[in-house]
């Protein structure tokens, strides 16, 4: 495990949801996964998540996701955590690929909510129950209601916090006052999994951070959260305004598209998407290289 694991930061303080690269063709690239890796953790990750939303994960499969989650480890493993998203809206179907992850020795588990079938708080409860009593290892919650159609309530954190094996939270509600009671009752150790609410999440208790824009500007955010924890607020709200345009243009589509092309851009591993998600037009791209220069990355 690497070495940045705290119970107040169990994954660190930074990690970034790694894309899937993919070739031409549309296969894994498993050589490409790893130069990514190797490049996003020289710039300053504590941790990536593979098999997130942003590494595709609805349009790849187990045995992909399983030898990803290798490839990563042989890359990275000794140097950042190695973070398998494995939740799925199928309770069985996760907890096997939540064993799947630690047999070929990922860090610890991403959970999100079950999507699409909107389950009821008792039976977010009993999912992620399950599947943090299926393995050895350290779960993170992914609360995301925009995508998964379900919050997950303050209460249902609270009783999920008392699961000795889930400890921590990446918070994508967008909502500051109900992360705030969360994070005080709960305990979990607290991501923000909405780049533009980096700052204020801290501000209110969160540790770090699960990012996108963390492929083009981990640098920065490595910045922002030192000097946040270093008590220079003043520093880290100029990093936070610097940043605004990236934030804004890596989410002007989905954050998928944008960070491939982004990657693209920078000469590094991405390659073509799965349908249905599709490469961003001309237009988008050429907007995106303005957003992207406007927060100070050098093309």
């Amino acid at each position: 495990m690497a070495p940045t694991s705290t119970p107040q930061t169990p994954f660190g303080r930074v990690l970034t949801a790694m894309v899937t690269p993919f070739t031409a063709d549309g296969a894994l690239d498993l050589d490409g996964a790893q130069r990514l890796a190797v490049h996003l953790v020289d710039a300053g990750n504590d941790g990536l998540i593979v098999n997130g939303t942003t590494g595709e994960s609805p349009t790849t499969s187990d045995a992909e996701k399983s030898d990803l989650v290798r490839a990563v480890l042989e890359a990275v493993g000794d140097r950042a955590h190695v973070v398998a998203g494995v939740g799925t809206n199928d309770t069985h179907h996760s907890i096997e690929l939540a064993r799947e992850a630690e047999r070929v020795g990922a860090h610890g588990l991403l959970v999100v909510t079950p999507y699409y079938n909107k389950p009821p708080q008792e039976g977010l409860y009993r999912h992620f129950t399950a599947i943090a009593d299926a393995t050895g290892l350290p779960n993170m919650l992914y609360d995301i209601p925009g995508r998964s159609g379900v919050p997950i309530n303050t209460e249902t954190l609270v009783r999920l916090a008392e699961h000795p094996r889930i400890v921590a939270n990446k918070d994508a509600k967008g909502d500051l006052g109900r992360a705030s009671w969360a994070i005080a009752q709960s305990g979990l150790a607290w991501y923000s999994g909405d780049d533009m609410l980096n700052l204020p999440l801290l501000s209110v208790g969160a540790v770090g951070f699960v990012s996108v824009v963390g492929h083009v500007v981990t640098p920065d955010l490595r910045a922002l959260v030192d000097a946040y924890t270093s008590g220079d607020v003043v520093k880290a709200t100029e990093i936070h305004q610097k940043l605004l345009p990236v934030y804004t243009g890596m989410f002007r589509t989905q954050g998928v598209m944008t960070t491939k092309a982004a990657l693209d851009l920078l000469g590094l591993p991405a390659g073509p998407l799965r349908s249905p998600m599709v490469e961003c037009s001309p237009e988008e791209i050429a907007q995106l290289k303005i957003d992207l220069a406007a927060g100070g990355v050098q093309l």
